[in-house]
């Protein structure tokens, strides 16, 4: 998502800090016991625009900030809710209050001791009106917020609220002594924070990467592999021959190289494991619900029912997906299994667009209405699967008269410039998912301000009546059939267009050790604390 000449500055200045990693003859399948040192390098297609989870808001940031900060809870391998900083928990008889006991002796990376004033503060911030958070709508549901001592949290709702405890396990804690007084949305703390967690911020150089190392006063103890160093690579293809060329340890393949160009490669196979793994997310086409034609019901419906997803899926994925037609992953309880996916219907799809006013068309075979041909734009970041996916759209609009056009551009442009100031038609997009089926901060009508998450301005008073409800509800049986309702909703409104759920496709380095394999519910990277680089196999790192 940012520069394309960056991967040859990248090679060039890592030469200058490290030699080759160890010959290609090392046994790479020999058995070694875990050891700490050693140094990951991993790739990321976006730069993230800053490091405080709450207000940057996006897989970027998340992903370098959940090394930095803690949670009070998370969920472990089997995706059961745990202590992190809290010890221990209790929920009180009538389901209202949660009380939370921290560990003792918790400390920031700088020594600070961290206490239960520093949740109450991260719950102040999130809260905060002048916050522009778009996690803000489950903390302002806490009625009461108390550190009646140290090592005490604990959090009042008016109402019982189902999600209360995922919302926790999603809440990274800020500190107190160095925030306290501060523009959160501005402060430089974002670029150079101090957190509680397996790692602290070493350097970070712009368009370039940044380094983390480990935390010798991390809440959870220590990792094993000493230095994560992250490279902004926007190109996966840059990606996977930096990969090749043994200068990066972990990436997501894309399924060209998952399934044919490494088993192909006997050279690649000895040195990379490849995993797979259905995560929680999907990617979607987005209509911008304050513009024309897309406030259409109809027309969001023939444009769901003109594009081929199976298509999409074999041509773009090589089979490596899901179709969708809910949002929630597939096998899971909140899924609703009578929904089925839009069908491929181009004719379907016109006699949709007739209804809706489109019964004449130009010169070009675009359809009209009112003297307007039905024209519009597609906003897609530097993502390759998502503008393959795109072209294959647009050839199938305009096969029933619409023309779209495709617009690439690099991440913060389109996060910034437009996601964030509503500035577009059509986006396409993907949502990374919580485990939690509430899904208020996506859908509901409320959650359409600045930097909310629900920036396609969809509104449905149904829909927003069961997502409250959804909220409220204790029961699981009955809370799945709220979330069943509300996908039955939301898939007949087509707001978006599910395009489809991909396969995670990891690949790392044999030299890391300590994967599970198969992957468990959790995913493989639920404890990368404890993989390891046995030290024969470790890069030779020069100091600086």
């Amino acid at each position: 998502m940012r520069y394309f000449l960056l991967p040859v500055v990248l090679i060039l200045s890592l030469a200058a800090c490290s030699k080759p990693a160890p010959s290609q003859h090392t046994n790479l399948e020999q058995a070694y016991p875990p050891q700490a040192g050693g140094t990951m390098l991993d790739a990321m297609t976006g730069e993230p625009s800053g490091l405080i989870p709450m207000i940057a808001g996006e897989s970027a940031s998340s992903a370098i900030a959940s090394h930095i900060f803690n949670s009070l809870v998370r969920y472990d391998k089997n995706l059961e809710l745990e202590g992190e900083l809290a010890e221990s928990w209790q929920v009180s008889s009538d389901q209202k209050t949660i009380t939370f006991k921290l560990k003792p002796n918790l400390k920031w990376a700088d020594g600070a001791p961290l206490t239960s004033a520093d949740l109450l503060f991260t719950w102040q911030l999130v809260t905060d009106e002048k916050t522009r958070t778009p996690y803000g709508a489950d903390f302002k549901l806490v009625t009461k917020a108390e550190a009646p001592d140290p090592l005490t949290f604990s959090v009042t709702y008016q109402q019982p609220y189902a999600p209360a405890m995922d919302s926790w396990a999603g809440l990274q804690i800020m500190p107190q002594h160095l925030l306290k007084g501060q523009d959160i949305n501005t402060t430089a703390f974002a670029r150079n924070p101090v957190g509680s967690h397996y790692y602290k911020l070493k350097t970070w150089k712009n368009g370039e990467r940044i380094e983390l190392e480990a935390n010798p006063l991390a809440t959870q103890g220590q990792p094993k592999i000493e230095r994560l160093v992250s490279r902004f690579i926007p190109d996966p293809a840059a990606q996977f021959l930096e990969l090749m060329a043994d200068n990066i340890d972990v990436m997501n393949l894309d399924p060209i190289q998952y399934a044919r160009i490494v088993p192909a490669r006997p050279e690649l196979k000895q040195k990379i494991a490849l995993y797979k793994e259905l995560g929680n997310g999907y990617t979607y086409l987005g209509f911008n619900q304050k513009r024309a034609p897309f406030n259409d019901k109809r027309v969001r419906q023939a444009i769901n029912y003109a594009i081929n997803k199976q298509e999409i899926i074999d041509g773009v994925l090589l089979g490596l997906g899901e179709p969708v037609a809910a949002p929630y992953k597939p096998g899971t309880r909140w899924v609703n299994p009578a929904l089925k996916p839009y069908g491929y219907d181009p004719q379907h799809a016109k006699v949709l667009l007739k209804d809706a006013g489109f019964t004449t068309t130009n010169s070009d075979g675009i359809l009209v209405r009112d003297g307007k041909p039905l024209a519009f734009e597609i906003l897609v970041n530097q993502n390759k699967q998502r503008s393959t996916a795109a072209v294959l759209i647009q050839r199938r609009l305009k096969e029933v008269g619409i023309d779209a056009s495709i617009r690439v551009l690099e991440w913060a442009s389109f996060l910034g410039n437009h996601i964030k100031t509503g500035d577009f038609d059509v986006v396409i997009l993907g949502w990374s998912l919580s485990l939690d089926p509430d899904q208020f901060s996506i859908w509901h009508s409320s959650q359409n301000g600045p930097n909310q998450f629900n920036f396609i301005n969809y509104n449905n008073p149904q829909v927003d009546k069961l997502l409250e409800q959804g909220r409220l509800e204790l029961d699981p049986d009955k809370r799945m059939k709220i979330y069943h309702e509300f996908s039955r909703i939301l898939l007949e409104d087509s707001p978006i267009v599910y395009l489809f759920e991909g396969y995670g496709l990891p690949a790392i380095h044999k030299r890391i050790r300590g994967i599970d394999n198969p992957a468990p519910p959790a995913g493989i990277g639920w404890n990368s604390q404890d993989w390891y680089i046995p030290e024969p196999l470790r890069r030779n790192e020069i100091a600086p």
